[in-house]
């Protein structure tokens, strides 16, 4: 199975059942995924995260199953930047290394899959009534001060833990460029690309991962050329592909809850605009992610 580089597996626990995500998995585990990122956007959901996959995991009737995803599954952790995360950000850095040090310390099947940190980063969308609730009226000048601080300290957490990072940028590229350059850590992925070429070039040259999710599929046909340019500018060894399930379902599922299985609609749209298979584009993702998370198989 295709490579998922971004979802949030306990939001589908949340929204459905424990059931529903052992369904999940025992699907992922008979696909044969290779790959599959579990994302933290909370300084402390990293063992609760872990706890829910391991719920699931243990109700799978196949040992094999369960052997397979606890080697393929890996997490990260980060803090979204949320307006209470942003105010009390030393706090939540704190607590974000502390959960960090303590998860890898424990008896998890995960203990050692901790492999990058984010999401974490720039978000200028506003969406009041959207899950996150962003509205404008809650940022002022010190908030967005302290969103950018949040999102380097996050960056400066992941050079001294020598891990990958994460990136969230949303309607936020200026701000987003303005902390990289200073703080100088370029390593990781640029998740959910959401930008054109220009913007493509910068993170490129600083040498950022694109994942793109399933958003793509919505593109309107007066926008396809400028995506297919996109799409043929992006180096093949820069690629990744995701999900970010619950959220942005890929057409022909948009409008339902996302979960990883619906990776396989990305790849193909994909690939049919790279004019290579499936099978081509699923082994190119396979080693970039090997690339860059360190994966020894």
């Amino acid at each position: 199975m295709f490579s998922d580089t971004h979802f949030h597996f306990h939001h589908l626990v949340e929204n459905n059942s424990q059931e529903f995500g052992t369904e999940i998995l025992e699907q992922m585990a008979k696909n044969k995924i290779y790959f599959g990122l579990d994302i933290g956007t909370r300084a402390d959901d990293l063992i609760y995260r872990a706890q829910t996959l391991e719920d699931c995991l243990d109700a799978l009737p196949d040992v094999n199953m369960q052997s397979k995803l606890k080697k393929s599954i890996y997490l990260s952790a980060g803090i979204w930047p949320d307006k209470d995360s942003i105010e009390d950000r030393y706090t939540a850095i704190e607590t974000l290394r502390e959960t960090i040090e303590e998860f890898r310390g424990s008896d998890s099947c995960f203990a050692k899959h901790v492999c990058a940190i984010g999401e974490g980063g720039i978000d200028h969308h506003w969406s009041p009534a959207g899950a996150d609730h962003h509205c404008r009226e809650d940022y002022d000048d010190s908030v967005f001060y302290g969103e950018k601080e949040l999102f380097g300290m996050q960056l400066e957490l992941a050079r001294e833990l020598d891990l990958p990072f994460i990136i969230h940028s949303r309607d936020g590229f200026e701000d987003t460029m303005d902390v990289l350059r200073s703080i100088r850590y370029n390593r990781g992925i640029v998740h959910c690309f959401s930008y054109g070429i220009n913007e493509a070039k910068q993170f490129l040259d600083m040498g950022w991962y694109i994942a793109l999710g399933g958003a793509l599929t919505y593109t309107k046909k007066s926008q396809m050329d400028d995506l297919n340019a996109l799409l043929s500018y992006l180096p093949k060894d820069r690629i990744l592909l995701e999900t970010d399930s619950p959220y942005l379902a890929p057409v022909p599922m948009r409008g339902q809850e996302n979960n990883p299985l619906f990776i396989k609609y990305t790849y193909e749209f994909v690939s049919g605009k790279l004019g290579m298979s499936t099978d081509k584009l699923d082994k190119l993702v396979d080693e970039n992610c090997k690339t860059l998370f360190g994966l020894k198989s």
